[in-house]
């Protein structure tokens, strides 16, 4: 059966994501894809968007797409770029502005349209451009203004698949009735009918899974995070014990972490192998101190041992992985995989070492649609809910060089942090939290004795996916009291300070 779907052409905007994000919570299914990706128009493509981009339709190698596959056969929606690029090829005239206009605007709309229903005649729009469309092209019309410009919204004279052309972003919060106008656009224009839900794609993945993998066996490596978890349940769904799950203790995991995520694992009635190869990862990273090498050292002794592990499962025909949708996006990129900031502890070259197939259950979801997804399965909140945690663990929470001293004196601060989070009720309320310990000693006084010891810095922030991230406002008394339970608990700490830089500049992780 093919579900309806809209289309997004990305051209490398920030923002397309988040037009996706939009339309995915209005319930409605869409892709993103490359602007150059060819497609065939069938009965399931309801609608395409065309996004924004950093490039502008005047220059020499500006991107380019050729939309007469499309045009009049379903409706399109160009946002920014995609609205300039609709003039520029239509016979219209795009110009560079006087002044790039960024930030908000005040939307004015000029003529009754379906694309504006029940929004008011005024709105503040957020805009981000530095062309401006001058002339519109022949069979099209001016429905929006703003004070600044005078084509802020246009459409083709024809009501047969129409064409929409907005020069503001409706997708970003600052559009006020953002989603409002993609509402209108996907359900009234587009007549979208389906709901994309959680427990839609419950029902019709683990369905899929029986009829792709049918009795063959799975290998999946846990992490004990959410996307594995999620993946878990619903191969074991699907095909029950066949499925056989690997959860690597490496020794860099927080305090007593390995066995009680393996107990909750087990309580759930997956098939799982717990292995403890934390000599294996720590001896291979004794000495190693720059981040990049940490990073590297451990993806290739988790290749190591997954692969030994792996071998010990005859039969085996899949590998799963726990891979989300903004991986896939990132994979075929406009600009294809972004610069380096650090490197992932992803599994590539495991499905060729261990000559096996890839199976991706939540390769077109969101983060927060995976963890809809949990709940709608009923795995347990304590296992959904829990904070984002990096691969390579307290290697890169630990600076410098590690030794076993260190990373002991990391998680048991890092256990006062999360466990004190949690008896205040502040867990849930905060995306992601822990402690660094810093390469850095400090003059300190307990008692009459002069002490010499680490400074630990700890990390709390608030992000809907991890791309940007605001440090946590955490009350005052919580954090005096999290400092004096670490320095007085931990034996080698005397000093506690809070990182409150956002994301950007700063990262998330320190390394």
């Amino acid at each position: 059966m093919q579900h309806e779907k809209i289309i997004i052409f990305d051209f490398g905007s920030q923002y397309t994501q988040l037009i996706a994000r939009r339309l995915r919570e209005l319930e409605v299914y869409c892709e993103i894809l490359p602007y150059n990706k060819a497609i065939t128009i069938d009965t399931s493509i309801k609608a395409i968007i065309l996004s924004g981009s950093p490039f502008s339709v005047r220059d020499k190698n500006a991107l380019q797409i050729d939309l007469s596959p499309f045009i009049h056969k379903v409706p399109i929606l160009g946002v920014c770029y995609g609205a300039q690029y609709i003039a520029a090829h239509n016979g219209g005239k795009v110009e560079q502005s006087d002044k790039r206009e960024y930030g908000k605007a005040s939307l004015n709309i000029s003529k009754d349209d379906i694309l504006f229903k029940n929004i008011d005649k005024e709105s503040q729009v957020w805009m981000s451009h530095g062309d401006t469309i001058k002339e519109i092209p022949n069979d099209f019309e001016i429905i929006a203004t703003t004070n600044d410009i005078p084509v802020a919204a246009y459409r083709s004279v024809s009501s047969i698949n129409p064409v929409y052309c907005l020069q503001f972003h409706p997708e970003v919060t600052h559009s006020v009735n953002g989603k409002e106008i993609l509402h209108n656009f996907v359900r009234e224009i587009a007549g979208c009918k389906e709901r994309w839900s959680s427990a839609a794609f419950v029902e019709q993945t683990i369905s899929d899974l029986k009829k792709k993998i049918g009795n063959e066996k799975v290998i999946l490596g846990l992490s004990g995070g959410v996307d594995s978890t999620v993946a878990a349940h619903l191969l074991h769904e699907a095909i029950g014990k066949n499925l056989h799950c690997i959860f690597i203790d490496n020794g860099l995991l927080r305090k007593d972490e390995f066995s009680s995520v393996l107990e909750n694992y087990k309580t759930t009635g997956l098939n799982v192998i717990g292995v403890d190869a934390s000599e294996e990862f720590l001896s291979e990273l004794k000495g190693v101190s720059d981040p990049e090498k940490k990073r590297k050292t451990i993806g290739r002794v988790f290749i190591e041992v997954f692969e030994k592990e792996s071998k010990k499962i005859e039969g085996a025909a899949w590998l799963a992985q726990g891979t989300i949708y903004p991986d896939v996006i990132e994979s075929v990129s406009v600009h294809g995989p972004s610069v380096t900031i650090k490197s992932h502890h992803n599994v590539g070259g495991l499905p060729e070492k261990l000559n096996l197939k890839i199976v991706e259950p939540l390769r077109m979801l969101f983060k927060d649609e995976v963890r809809r997804v949990g709940l709608e399965m009923g795995i347990e909140k304590t296992l959904i809910g829990r904070h984002p945690f990096p691969g390579p663990g307290l290697a890169i929470r630990v600076l410098g060089d590690l030794t076993r001293d260190k990373i002991a004196l990391c998680q048991e601060a890092d256990a006062i942090f999360i466990n004190l989070l949690r008896s205040h009720d502040l867990y849930d309320k905060v995306w992601q939290a822990g402690a660094i310990l810093l390469p850095v000693q400090s003059v300190g006084v307990m008692g009459d004795e002069r002490t010499y010891e680490f400074t630990i810095a700890l990390r709390c922030v608030n992000s809907v996916d991890g791309m940007t991230a605001e440090w946590s406002k955490l009350p005052h008394e919580f954090l005096g009291k999290v400092s004096s339970e670490i320095i007085n608990q931990v034996k080698g700490i005397n000093r506690v300070v809070y990182d409150i830089s956002t994301k950007p500049p700063a990262t998330i992780e320190w390394e």
